[in-house]
């Protein structure tokens, strides 16, 4: 029997520490299923999935996926019925499965074609099918198949206390960040029509033509919509297996009749599914995820609906615990947009405590672009979203900026200033106050709205209760309140353009133009499948951020230019040399064998008078001096003109000291301790992570400088270092600094003694 301690021996057994480092990541929050076809945990394949397969005899299907007609359950009947094109079955089943994968990648082989090709696929073959890709052609054919060409986003709006003026102002926030789409929920169910005509007075702020859904139970979300205050749902639930749909008491039946309610009144209709949901329901029938999302999909394009909500929604976090399952969800979406579908691709829950996981799983989908890629991004704080935690929240949206910016991708958002945010909130809290008012369904507090324009989230605000929120949207419900009444009150107060911009979306209702495939709303105009297609077939071709956009996407915070960095150091251009460093003609070489040469770079005191660390350069020269002198040493400062090298600046000063010890250090902090003997790159010591630096450093290095004149070999000062990433946090600004460095090199210039008066410092840096 092995002696090594178990899992679950104490803390202070034999092991090693790096497993309880490793117990204290968020990702040991997460837990992992094991592959059990048998109790549903299985993903591309398991042994209970039926093989492919299809007869048709009269233009009837009489066998699918191994199924006799006569022993179809709902499912079967209607995909059976309405999904599988007898003209093109014939061709696409009888097709190798390898050869479809292939022209999945194959940039020579139209979208459309493959289109018509799915239409004559079972569910069993379409499984099959993107089984055969990795996550990386996956990732290509969703770039080359999804419907339109301009990627969207939708954006969660909620909080804990369904609080009305918190929604209308981060409604208003997530209207400028750039969704194309907002959603809402509610804690408390009977605040729907509450926050219904919040979102829909926040979102009308900043910009028209966002669409909105307030996600409820069915028939009270058509009852919404109807009212206009939602302009498209996605509650219309489909699931793999009969049992799961009888469940709920529907059939593929009743759907089709109440997503064509919705497109009948103007209103923009997808379903939703997902891998796992069955599995989560208990009537897995122990089949493979992506068999019975492959099912639902194809009942969806049977229904007529125009798209999908999917990419494993709640039941995500079940498929990635599974060994592939995120390769999982990128494939079911890969076959929502391969049947012609819409594709809202889920990342609107978040699969992972790991901020690692989470960036991984987002990327394909920036990579390859997605109708709207989440469904949705949460805008508001983990803690106020509603609908539980999103893949990505209100506390990482600058994170995702920037991977935007990283890519060169389009994740269909736009930085925001800091300014413009607070004039949204400040209008949206106003507008709302007023449409209640207006209404008479309430005045409103200025210390209540204020409250809300600064806060975060829901825990900062002294605003409404859910509680008080009910009877507020009861008398919306109970006096059969419409936007109609919303626009004139809007109006009325003096809230033109709010008004106009919702009116904008009720007129789009009446023409019915965004109840086309992948349709969303840009600056008042409808882009979707028919007038903004996806076109990619290789290089140059495809969606490519138009240079307007792709400047507005960098329009991120934290970005340095050189103007910046030397107004932080108090110069302009021009400079401003430190008066306590007075050149003194030609440097020469020196004859004290305790001397050590400090050889200061050529922008030192000059154009430059801090290190990366913050620390005065004053400061860093009074430290190196009294190190030395404390050393037993004599300094001497010299400044070096042929060279910013830090290396070389070292090697000079050795050089020109009469010990032959210098110190080379560069105005950004950078410092090395040489001697003249030695090659350039070997120096005795050195401090890379100027950043790190602290005063007391430079002073240690300067006593070892000293002590090396008198033959000794000092303990090297080493600066701790804990893993921060340096690079990110100042790469940017030495690149800057060492720019002027350089710019200020005078090649073949003779070194210039340095006259050293400490006493000219400035008061601060004395101290």
């Amino acid at each position: 029997m092995s002696d090594l301690p178990r899992d679950d021996a104490p803390q202070n057994s034999n092991r090693w520490r790096r497993f309880a480092e490793w117990d204290e990541r968020p990702l040991r929050h997460d837990l992992f299923a094991a592959e059990n076809p048998e109790a549903g945990f299985s993903v591309f394949h398991s042994p209970y999935d039926p093989a492919p397969s299809l007869s048709i005899e009269g233009g009837r299907v009489t066998v699918m996926d191994g199924k006799p007609a006569a022993d179809f359950d709902i499912l079967d009947a209607f995909i059976a019925a309405h999904h599988i094109d007898p003209d093109m079955a014939a061709t696409a089943m009888a097709m190798d499965p390898g050869d479809i994968a292939r022209k999945l990648v194959d940039i020579n082989v139209p979208r459309q074609e493959l289109e018509a090709l799915a239409r004559g696929l079972t569910p069993a073959r379409l499984a099959e099918v993107v089984g055969r890709l990795s996550a990386l052609e996956i990732t290509f054919a969703y770039a080359k198949m999804r419907q339109r060409q301009t990627p969207g986003n939708q954006a969660h709006v909620t909080n804990a206390k369904d609080d009305p003026l918190q929604l209308a102002a981060d409604a208003a926030v997530a209207v400028a960040l750039g969704f194309d789409e907002i959603e809402t929920t509610m804690r408390v169910a009977s605040n729907s029509w509450a926050n219904a005509l919040a979102c829909t007075v926040g979102a009308a702020v900043g910009r028209g033509g966002v669409l909105f859904q307030c996600s409820i139970e069915e028939a009270e979300e058509l009852q919404i919509g109807l009212a206009g205050l939602a302009s498209y749902a996605e509650t219309v639930s489909v699931y793999g297996t009969e049992r799961a749909f009888i469940d709920g008491d529907d059939t593929p039946w009743s759907k089709a009749l109440l997503t064509a309610a919705y497109a009948s009144r103007g209103i923009k209709a997808r379903c939703t599914s997902g891998a796992a949901s069955e599995l989560l329901m208990g009537f897995h029938e122990q089949r493979s995820l992506l068999y019975l999302e492959a099912r639902c999909l194809c009942l969806q394009r049977a229904m007529g609906v125009q798209g999908t909500q999917n990419g494993g929604i709640d039941g995500a976090p079940l498929t990635a615990s599974m060994a592939g399952g995120v390769r999982e969800l990128m494939a079911e979406n890969l076959i929502a947009v391969w049947l012609g579908l819409e594709c809202a691709s889920g990342n609107d829950c978040r699969t992972s405590e790991s901020e690692i996981r989470v960036g991984a799983k987002i990327t394909p989908y920036l990579l390859a672009g997605s109708d709207l890629i989440c469904s949705g991004f949460g805008s508001i704080k983990k803690y106020d979203n509603s609908f539980n935690p999103s893949l990505f929240n209100g506390e990482e949206i600058e994170d995702y900026l920037l991977l935007q910016r990283d890519f060169q991708t389009d994740g269909g958002l736009t930085p925001v200033e800091e300014d413009q945010v607070l004039g949204l909130r400040v209008r949206a809290v106003e507008a709302l106050a007023a449409v209640m008012e207006e209404l008479g369904l309430g005045s409103v507090p200025r210390a209540r709205m204020m409250s809300v324009v600064f806060a975060s989230g829901s825990e900062e605000t002294e605003s409404y209760t859910a509680g008080e929120v009910t009877p507020i949207s009861a008398a919306i419900k109970a006096r059969g309140l419409t936007a109609i009444d919303v626009v004139r009150a809007l109006a009325r107060r003096g809230f033109t353009q709010e008004a106009e911009n919702l009116l904008l979306m009720l007129r789009q209702r009446i023409s019915g133009d965004y109840l086309q495939t992948s349709a969303m709303v840009r600056d008042g105009r409808v882009m979707s499948a028919i007038n903004d297609p996806n076109n990619y077939s290789g290089p140059g071709t495809g969606y490519r951020m138009p240079e307007p956009r792709w400047q507005a996407v960098q329009g991120i915070r934290n970005v340095l230019t050189r103007e910046r960095v030397l107004a932080a150091e108090n110069v302009g251009e021009g400079g401003a040399e430190a008066d306590w460093l007075v050149p003194a003609g030609p440097a020469e070489k020196g004859v004290n064998p305790h001397e050590v040469v400090i050889g200061v770079s050529p922008g030192f005191g000059r154009q430059l008078h801090q290190t990366t660390a913050g620390h005065a350069l004053a400061d860093v020269v009074a430290a190196l001096v009294g190190g030395i002198t404390a050393g037993g040493g004599t300094a001497r400062v010299v400044r070096m003109l042929h060279t910013a090298d830090t290396s070389f600046l070292g090697l000079a000063a050795a050089r020109l000291s009469g010990s032959g010890f210098g110190i080379g250090i560069q105005a950004k902090g950078t410092t090395v301790l040489h001697q003249a003997d030695r090659m350039p790159h070997m120096n005795l010591e050195l401090f890379s992570n100027a950043p790190l630096a602290g005063l007391d450093h430079y002073r240690a290095l300067g006593r070892n400088a000293a002590r090396h004149t008198f033959g000794e070999a000092p303990e090297p000062v080493m600066v701790p270092t804990h893993g921060e990433a340096l690079g990110a946090r100042f790469h940017v600004r030495v690149a800057l600094l060492y720019a002027i460095e350089t710019g200020l090199i005078e090649p073949g210039g003779h070194p210039v003694e340095l006259d050293y008066r400490p006493e000219m410092r400035a008061p601060e840096a004395a101290q």
